[in-house]
């Protein structure tokens, strides 16, 4: 028996999940947002559960250096496989850690990072507390910590959609939903997230939508569509009242 939660779903998450139309806009937009608070490189990054390294590794390719850490050998191992196929450059400046998000602080041997990310991780979690107060404590003064959660308010959309109407009834009291890989997931909400960092001296900066539109169908794009969609997204991400509509939200504050 494996302790590695991921150990049979690394491969549908990285070569399923992320290679979807909806996969690939998520990490379009996630990026766009991203260079647009992050200081200039080489700055420093920390990727906390970040799996394959689809979101960090393209800050790698432009300059930052990069530390990528995650509790699944599984996922390391998938990233490490990915990590290969890069420039020499790219690799030199990326390093990959195996151990607890919760732990980070630790981990990378009490480091202050310029930014910390954490995309996709605190749905799988009970609490989110812990690993909110590790962020904070790996982000440097004025360093940025950047969250991609499930988002509360949206639950019932999903199911409406897909004629599930009981479950959709539910969906308006429920705190959760189970995922695509299968698995529960816990949602949150922007005002409650924004406290949670707060209360770890992290203000607040600015929130975005991810997944409205792509999120809601089933597409099978070419390279010209998709990018007609990421740009539609991204555009929606942005804006009221479509970004609180989302399936997901990405949050950024400042420590």
């Amino acid at each position: 028996m494996t302790d590695d939660a991921w150990a049979t779903l690394a491969d549908p998450f990285v070569k399923g999940a992320y290679a979807t139309v909806k996969g690939r806009v998520r990490t379009y937009v996630l990026h766009q947002h991203l260079v647009a608070h992050l200081p200039p490189p080489p700055a420093a990054v920390l990727d906390v559960g970040g799996g394959a390294g689809h979101q960090s590794f393209p800050l790698a390719r432009l300059g930052y250096e990069v530390v990528l850490l995650d509790s699944s050998e599984a996922m390391l191992s998938a990233a490490e496989e990915r990590l290969a196929a890069e420039p020499q450059d790219v690799r030199d400046r990326v390093r990959l850690v195996h151990g607890r998000g919760e732990d980070a602080h630790s981990v990378t041997g009490g480091r202050r990072f310029d930014a910390v990310l954490c995309h996709g991780v605190l749905m799988y979690l009970d609490d989110p507390a812990p690993m909110v107060e590790a962020l904070s404590a790996c982000a440097a003064r004025d360093g940025l910590v950047s969250i991609l959660a499930l988002n509360a308010d949206t639950l019932a959309v999903r199911p409406a959609l897909e004629h599930r109407w009981q479950d959709a009834l539910a969906a308006f009291e429920a705190h959760g939903e189970r995922g695509v890989l299968g698995l529960e997931t816990r949602a949150d909400t922007v005002d409650g997230l924004s406290r949670l960092l707060a209360d770890h001296g992290v203000t607040p900066l600015a929130w975005y939508g991810v997944w409205l539109f792509s999120d809601w169908m089933t597409l099978d794009a070419d390279d010209a569509e998709l990018a007609r969609i990421a740009e539609v997204e991204l555009e929606a991400s942005r804006r009221d009242p479509y970004r609180r509509l989302s399936r997901v939200f990405h949050l950024l504050a400042r420590r």
